[in-house]
């Protein structure tokens, strides 16, 4: 009777909580020295995000910071609902913790261990938890699949009156098997594991995330709460980690800036901060219903306009059309067009008819002209297309997951078209699509019986 009882499993909640790891880690490569360096460099300092979105790195970082820091609420959410079923005290009230943590009414200090060997080390027993269970979900399926063809087999054999049939006993050994090895990695995988061992894991990670967030990104957001005992040659460290081409040691330091400009309130971790987005949010609420950084992009970014998906897919188009070695033909050039809305069109419209008769007026070798078209049109394609496949890529990623454990990063949505300037993207698409027009006239030497669209 003193014997304490056998700890609850997870059992068919193994999926969403291999979810709920998938983005913890996820989350935990996203912060490696290596990754910021990237999106300090890389993704902030490209052409496309520079040019589109914004050059104010403070506004950007923020941006990065909010989704980061929604990516882990989201996470905390359901490791907090897991805790509920534990049965430490402690785990059960991690929701609770977790705001005293957003808080600053614990000590940073001692959960300040990111790529600490303890640290790595739950994230490698994570990743093998979520790598098993990610194979059980896929055999799973695979002897829903075999059983339902069973039955099927069942019943054609009691109709047919066929009890000797050789391919059936040959199924009936393959279906064994498949339950045998779902059998075992329901025991080596998250299926057999308790709540507590889980959640603890997880809680602690998540933990020390929040942390390293903060570490990174308080000089840009003031409020978060700061780790006061951090080393005093933080700064000396990070000029290193965004200068060096390949940063190869985890220094968990500050990313260097000017800190942040004084701009309107918004909502923050339930506290006032101050962004570095001037215009950019218009004192837009960022933390009042799930993808808050989604919602708060202003009318005036693509995003605000509900236009960022449509507008990818054009770009994506274009340069199918200008690396294809068919010829475009006029239906695939509508399509293209009926694409824009009417406003573009418009817009599209008016600066085709100048640039034809600049083709008019002009002498030059048509070969000659079409290359040059080529050039200009391969150029800006150059910095929109990545800038369209990241928002093709982001909305893939939080398509509701269905079932997904990819542990990759994720797409920040300040690389994608959602906060960018929505008339510099239109003018840049206007652009792109007259001078495809342009190469479609000089290549199909129709200038003089060709129709506007």
């Amino acid at each position: 009777m003193f014997r304490p009882e056998k700890p609850e499993i997870l059992g068919i909640l193994a999926f969403d909580t291999a979810k709920s790891m998938s983005r913890l880690i996820s989350l935990y490569k996203s912060l490696a020295d290596e990754e910021m360096w990237r999106l300090r460099k890389e993704v902030i300092g490209g052409r496309g995000v520079s040019f589109l979105t914004s050059q104010d790195d403070g506004f950007l970082l923020t941006l990065a910071c909010a989704e980061r820091l929604e990516d882990l609420d989201r996470a905390v959410t359901a490791v907090s609902w897991l805790g509920q079923r534990c049965s430490d005290y402690a785990l059960v009230r991690f929701g609770q913790v977790y705001k005293d943590l957003k808080n600053g009414r614990m000590d940073m200090q001692k959960l300040n261990s990111y790529g600490s060997k303890d640290t790595e080390k739950s994230i490698e027993k994570m990743d093998k938890f979520m790598s098993l269970t990610a194979q059980l979900y896929t055999e799973l399926e695979e002897l829903t699949q075999m059983e339902a063809s069973e039955r099927r087999m069942i019943e054609w054999r009691i109709s047919h009156c066929d009890h000797h049939n050789t391919n059936y006993a040959f199924f009936e050994h393959k279906i064994l098997n498949q339950r045998k090895l779902v059998r075992h990695l329901k025991e080596i995988s998250l299926w057999n594991q308790s709540y507590d061992k889980i959640v603890g894991i997880m809680a602690k990670v998540v933990c020390v995330l929040y942390v390293r967030i903060c570490t990174l990104y308080q000089p840009y957001i003031s409020i978060l709460p700061s780790n006061k005992t951090q080393n005093n040659n933080n700064r000396v460290i990070h000029q290193k980690l965004f200068s060096d081409p390949a940063p190869k040691i985890t220094m968990s330091g500050p990313i260097e800036g000017q800190g942040p400009k004084r701009v309107p309130l918004v909502r923050f971790l339930n506290v006032k901060l101050k962004l570095g987005m001037r215009h950019h949010l218009n004192n837009t609420n960022l933390v009042n219903h799930n993808n808050k950084v989604f919602q708060a992009a202003p009318p005036s970014t693509v995003g605000g306009s509900g236009l960022a998906a449509r507008y990818a897919n054009v770009v994506l188009l274009a340069e199918k059309y200008l690396n294809t070695e068919t010829l475009i033909g006029d239906q695939a050039r509508q399509n293209l067009y009926n694409m824009l809305p009417s406003s573009l069109k418009a817009y599209v419209r008016s600066k085709l008819k100048v640039a034809w008769k600049q083709i008019e007026d002009q002498r030059c070798d048509d070969d000659e002209l079409a290359e040059g078209w080529r050039k200009a049109v391969e150029d800006m394609l150059a910095w929109l297309v990545p800038v369209a496949q990241d928002t093709v890529t982001w909305q893939a990623e939080r398509n509701m997951e269905k079932q997904r454990f990819d542990s990759k990063p994720t797409v920040l949505l300040l690389q994608t078209l959602h906060y960018a300037d929505l008339e510099k993207t239109e003018a840049a698409l206007a652009e792109v699509l007259v001078g495809l027009s342009c190469i479609y006239l000089y290549e199909n030497r129709r200038i003089s019986s060709f129709d506007i669209y």
